[in-house]
């Protein structure tokens, strides 16, 4: 197994970018008021220097990002679960209005061929978070 660990100062390890920008799902963590770990299965997206989480204003995970900004994702490849990495690092920017909105329609595209469905009850928001440390695990 190749395991390969940076600290984020390089931006985004290149197979994090390959796989938040494939077809393949991550696991959200962020800390609740009391301290406590709360993991969601999410759409993942990036840019070239942050990993992109689409969310709602109104959901917990959004307020334990704002009130906390340290989180981790974990991506897998969806072929291969055994391939994945591990990112911790911090929401660095919050993206409000349209292109939040537009952003959950590429997102919706890219997992299930057609512009978000689900009724919006508040409004969407891109977390923007910036790695501090990546671990990369391949199996070979």
């Amino acid at each position: 197994m190749r395991v390969a660990e940076n600290a984020g100062d390089d931006g985004l390890h290149p197979k994090v970018v390959e796989l938040a920008r494939g077809k393949n799902f991550a696991a959200l963590t962020t800390l609740l008021p009391g301290g406590h770990p709360q993991t969601q299965v999410m759409w993942v997206d990036a840019d070239d220097e942050h990993l992109l989480i689409n969310t709602e204003v109104h959901r917990q995970k959004f307020k334990n990002a704002k009130r906390d900004p340290r989180v981790t994702l974990t991506i897998w490849e969806r072929e291969d679960p055994y391939r994945f990495v591990e990112v911790r690092g911090e929401v660095v920017g919050i993206t409000r209005g349209p292109e939040a909105r537009e952003h959950i329609d590429e997102l919706s595209r890219k997992y299930h061929g057609r512009p978000y469905r689900t009724k919006i009850r508040s409004e969407r928001v891109i977390l923007r978070i910036a790695p501090f440390r990546q671990v990369i695990r391949m199996p070979s």
